[in-house]
Protein backbone atom coordinates (compact mmCIF):
# COMPACT_ATOMS: atom_id res chain seq x y z
CA UNK A 1 0.00 0.00 0.00
CA UNK A 2 1.87 3.44 -1.21
CA UNK A 3 2.11 6.15 0.79
CA UNK A 4 2.70 9.83 1.28
CA UNK A 5 4.13 11.51 3.93
CA UNK A 6 4.29 15.56 3.81
CA UNK A 7 6.80 17.65 5.81
CA UNK A 8 7.85 21.31 6.06
CA UNK A 9 4.63 22.76 7.42
CA UNK A 10 4.72 25.35 10.49
CA UNK A 11 4.10 28.93 11.38
CA UNK A 12 5.73 31.17 9.18
CA UNK A 13 4.62 35.18 9.37
CA UNK A 14 2.95 36.87 6.70
CA UNK A 15 5.02 37.65 3.44
CA UNK A 16 7.49 34.54 4.50
CA UNK A 17 8.10 31.32 2.67
CA UNK A 18 7.75 28.33 3.54
CA UNK A 19 8.76 24.63 1.28
CA UNK A 20 6.28 21.61 1.59
CA UNK A 21 7.86 18.31 0.43
CA UNK A 22 5.98 15.21 -0.17
CA UNK A 23 8.21 11.71 -0.24
CA UNK A 24 6.28 8.77 -1.60
CA UNK A 25 6.80 5.10 -0.09
CA UNK A 26 6.08 1.98 -1.90
CA UNK A 27 4.55 3.67 -5.09
CA UNK A 28 6.13 5.21 -8.03
CA UNK A 29 4.80 8.83 -9.32
CA UNK A 30 6.70 8.84 -12.22
CA UNK A 31 4.58 8.97 -15.22
CA UNK A 32 1.29 10.33 -13.14
CA UNK A 33 -0.07 13.90 -12.21
CA UNK A 34 0.58 14.78 -9.02
CA UNK A 35 -0.73 17.55 -7.02
CA UNK A 36 -1.25 20.05 -3.77
CA UNK A 37 -4.85 20.32 -2.17
CA UNK A 38 -5.34 22.62 0.57
CA UNK A 39 -8.41 22.54 3.47
CA UNK A 40 -9.54 24.63 6.07
CA UNK A 41 -12.04 23.54 8.98
CA UNK A 42 -15.74 23.81 7.07
CA UNK A 43 -14.61 24.02 3.36
CA UNK A 44 -14.10 21.47 0.74
CA UNK A 45 -10.48 20.75 -0.42
CA UNK A 46 -9.27 22.30 -2.90
CA UNK A 47 -6.97 21.60 -5.97
CA UNK A 48 -4.15 24.60 -5.31
CA UNK A 49 -1.30 23.66 -7.61
CA UNK A 50 -0.96 20.37 -9.55
CA UNK A 51 1.43 19.08 -12.40
CA UNK A 52 1.37 16.35 -15.06
CA UNK A 53 4.07 13.97 -15.84
CA UNK A 54 4.74 16.13 -18.82
CA UNK A 55 5.25 18.84 -16.53
CA UNK A 56 2.40 21.10 -17.31
CA UNK A 57 1.04 22.95 -14.71
CA UNK A 58 -2.15 24.55 -13.36
CA UNK A 59 -2.57 27.08 -9.99
CA UNK A 60 -5.49 28.33 -8.61
CA UNK A 61 -5.42 31.83 -9.10
CA UNK A 62 -5.69 32.37 -5.22
CA UNK A 63 -2.03 31.18 -5.06
CA UNK A 64 -0.83 31.82 -8.98
CA UNK A 65 2.59 33.97 -9.04
CA UNK A 66 3.24 32.83 -5.25
CA UNK A 67 3.49 29.32 -5.21
CA UNK A 68 5.12 26.94 -7.10
CA UNK A 69 5.08 22.99 -7.77
CA UNK A 70 7.82 20.71 -8.45
CA UNK A 71 8.66 17.24 -8.77
CA UNK A 72 11.87 15.16 -8.66
CA UNK A 73 11.05 11.73 -10.06
CA UNK A 74 14.14 10.23 -9.50
CA UNK A 75 13.50 10.96 -5.37
CA UNK A 76 10.12 10.35 -5.78
CA UNK A 77 9.64 13.52 -3.70
CA UNK A 78 7.08 16.28 -4.69
CA UNK A 79 7.76 20.13 -3.57
CA UNK A 80 5.63 23.24 -3.09
CA UNK A 81 7.36 26.33 -2.60
CA UNK A 82 5.32 28.95 -1.03
CA UNK A 83 6.48 32.37 -1.26
CA UNK A 84 4.88 35.94 -0.08
CA UNK A 85 2.21 34.39 2.15
CA UNK A 86 -1.08 35.65 3.94
CA UNK A 87 -3.54 34.35 6.38
CA UNK A 88 -5.80 32.95 3.40
CA UNK A 89 -3.10 30.69 3.12
CA UNK A 90 -3.78 29.32 6.16
CA UNK A 91 -4.84 25.17 5.67
CA UNK A 92 -3.84 21.95 5.85
CA UNK A 93 -1.86 20.97 2.78
CA UNK A 94 -1.91 17.09 1.05
CA UNK A 95 -0.25 16.17 -1.55
CA UNK A 96 -1.78 13.57 -4.02
CA UNK A 97 -0.80 10.71 -6.51
CA UNK A 98 -3.38 10.34 -9.89
CA UNK A 99 -5.01 6.69 -10.21
CA UNK A 100 -3.72 5.98 -13.89
CA UNK A 101 -0.43 7.25 -15.81
CA UNK A 102 -0.27 9.57 -17.96
CA UNK A 103 -4.00 10.45 -17.93
CA UNK A 104 -5.11 13.11 -20.88
CA UNK A 105 -7.21 15.52 -18.81
CA UNK A 106 -5.47 18.94 -18.44
CA UNK A 107 -3.40 19.57 -15.16
CA UNK A 108 -6.54 21.86 -14.93
CA UNK A 109 -9.01 19.44 -15.22
CA UNK A 110 -7.28 17.21 -12.46
CA UNK A 111 -6.82 19.93 -9.87
CA UNK A 112 -10.39 20.82 -10.09
CA UNK A 113 -12.18 17.39 -9.96
CA UNK A 114 -9.41 16.33 -7.37
CA UNK A 115 -9.88 12.71 -8.59
CA UNK A 116 -6.41 12.05 -7.05
CA UNK A 117 -5.76 7.63 -5.57
CA UNK A 118 -3.55 8.84 -3.04
CA UNK A 119 -3.21 11.93 -0.38
CA UNK A 120 -1.38 12.02 2.17
CA UNK A 121 -1.93 12.53 5.92
CA UNK A 122 -1.35 16.43 5.82
CA UNK A 123 0.39 19.39 6.87
CA UNK A 124 -0.65 22.31 8.70
CA UNK A 125 0.56 25.87 7.54
CA UNK A 126 -0.39 28.87 9.58
CA UNK A 127 0.10 32.45 8.71
CA UNK A 128 0.66 34.91 11.23
CA UNK A 129 2.45 37.59 12.87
Amino acid sequence: QGQLVESGGGLVQPGGSLRLSCKASELSFRNYDIGWFRQVPGKEREGIACIKSSGSTYYHDSVMGRFTISRDDNKEIMYLQMNDVNSGDTAAYYCAVDWYPRRTASAQDMCRRGDFRYFGQGAQVTVSP
